[in-house]
């Protein structure tokens, strides 16, 4: 008896590359993760051109959901980082702010809780952000790069946990003027 052999397609290892190629996706996409999410959300599931899998599972979103988180403490990092303050990449505390609570409407959505590890991160980098700051603005090196205001500063601050810091006053000092950041607000 002469059998031809034909390698048979695994459905599930082609389910995992697809799912693998999705995470990549999300795990490096652009400025608002959760938009890749969505969009291989869609591709996954909806699209026509897609491979229709509508049964995702609980194992399966959360490989794309730890994507999103992952990117958003990468770009919220990268704005805590004062050597990218010249470079075109940073967008600044402000951005880090707006990023950390997009990540946190991102994780209600989803019933994922921003690990406290993630927020203990965060939390030292700002500080060593700040530390910096005042550091460089004393000395005459350079001029303030905080782009937040006082109260946005504060507020992050106690969102992230950060009790009692070392020089909050001299921090919230080089913060920009809520005056001065409606009018740039309006222009």
């Amino acid at each position: 008896m002469n059998r031809s052999t034909s390698i048979v397609p695994d459905p599930g290892m082609e389910r995992r590359a697809l799912l693998a190629d999705e995470e990549l996706i999300v795990r490096n996409s652009g400025e608002i993760p959760e938009i890749a999410y969505y969009n291989s959300l869609y591709y996954l599931r909806e699209d026509p051109q897609g491979p229709g899998l509508t049964d995702l599972n609980r194992e399966e979103l959360a490989g794309l959901q730890a994507g999103v988180v992952a990117r958003y403490r990468e770009i919220i990092l990268r704005d805590l980082t004062p050597e990218n303050r010249d470079l075109a990449i940073y967008r600044g505390v402000r951005r880090a702010i707006w990023n950390w609570q997009r990540l946190g409407k991102f994780c209600r959505r989803c019933r994922l809780e921003p690990a406290g590890e993630l927020r203990r991160e965060i939390g030292a980098a700002l500080v060593g952000f700040l530390e910096n700051e005042v550091g460089e603005t004393m000395a005459g090196v350079r001029t303030s790069s905080l782009n937040c205001t006082p109260e946005e500063l504060r507020q992050f601050l106690v969102v992230l946990g950060v009790e009692n810091p070392p020089a909050p006053g001299r921090w919230l000092a080089l913060c920009v003027s809520p005056k001065l950041d409606g009018l740039a607000k309006n222009r």
